[in-house]
């Protein structure tokens, strides 16, 4: 019976996504059907290693989803980027190597958004590692994009992993009276973050920590509240560099870096939501340091430059490791 009410969690929420246009259906095309191509991305960062696991893709019609600031803006950004209103978006994690454990930076969405996710674990062992290898998961939100890989059905998908999680953003999706005073942008996230969570609770493998801590060496967490509660970006720095995990900091490069005040439906705190972004964007410029971005283009990777008018995003240059 518990597989039966994750599957019409999931179900639920797909059919929500669905019916208010955020979603759209892919069409498949007739042509020759080429090999899946790797999924997986390697960098080294001093002492670690940072592999980018695309956890698929999924498209989605951001003129219903963003909030412009100027009517017909959104439409004309993503004209100017040659896409069109329905835009395939990434879901990529990233797992971090360091000496002596593998660390993964959110878990993808699993079963839990339909058949073009679900991919990390493929991509993962692909990569030369498997889900028993992994000690460690650091989330930056509890989003189903982000936390829907943690469980097979209602099994535990990383037996090893103790997985990380802000105080805020536990407080607000894992409990249970929230849902009924939560926005409408809210709801729908609520069951799925507790079905994934529950088996890690029950079996005490949930570690609670509070904004900014540093978690392992040459690793924090940056409060980020605004997209949820308890959002949180995570820090790694080795050597003298650095690189900004940024979880859900960004959704439509095309629109946000040419006007970071669009803040999407997926935000819990939309005004919150963009003046995170908007700092988060001032530091990297300032700073210069690597950003990994989940929802850009796979590998999501690269850096920042411009200034508050508009920002241009510089992808790292694709290389074979």
């Amino acid at each position: 019976m518990k597989s039966l009410h994750l599957f019409s969690l999931r179900g639920t929420f797909v059919l929500l996504l669905l019916l208010n246009g955020l979603l759209s259906v892919r069409s498949q095309p007739s042509a020759h059907k080429l090999p899946a191509q790797p999924g997986f991305y390697s960098m080294q960062l001093g002492d670690f290693q940072v592999i980018a696991l695309s956890d698929g893709t999924i498209p989605l019609n951001l003129t219903a989803l963003l909030h412009e600031n100027q009517k017909g803006e959104v439409m004309d950004l993503l004209h100017q980027n040659y896409l069109d209103t329905t835009v395939e978006t990434s879901i990529t994690a990233y797992l971090v190597r360091t000496n002596n454990q593998l660390i993964l930076i959110d878990a993808g969405c699993g079963s839990f958004l339909g058949p073009t996710l679900g991919k990390l674990k493929k991509n993962l062992v692909a990569a030369g590692f498997h889900p028993e290898d992994i000690s460690a998961i650091l989330l930056t939100h509890l989003h189903a994009d982000h936390v829907g890989g943690l469980v097979n059905g209602d099994k535990i998908a990383f037996p090893n992993a103790t997985v990380y999680i802000s105080k805020p953003e536990a407080e607000f999706w894992l409990t249970a009276a929230n849902k009924k005073t939560a926005n409408k942008r809210a709801q729908p996230f609520f069951d799925p973050a507790q079905a994934a969570m529950i088996p890690y609770q029950k079996a005490g493998k949930v570690k609670v920590y509070d904004p900014g801590t540093q978690l392992f060496p040459g690793i924090s967490s940056v409060n980020s509240p605004g997209h949820t509660p308890g959002h949180s970006c995570y820090a790694l720095e080795s050597k003298g560099q650095k690189l900004v995990f940024w979880g859900d900091m960004i959704h439509a490069g095309a629109v946000q870096f040419a006007d970071p005040s669009v803040t999407i439906d997926f935000d819990v705190d939309l005004s919150a939501a963009a003046d995170e972004r908007n700092k988060a964007f001032e530091n990297a410029v300032k700073n210069g340091y690597w950003i990994a971005a989940p929802h850009l283009s796979f590998p999501g990777i690269g850096h920042l430059r411009g200034d508050a008018q508009q920002y241009q995003w510089l992808p790292v240059n694709y290389s074979i490791n």
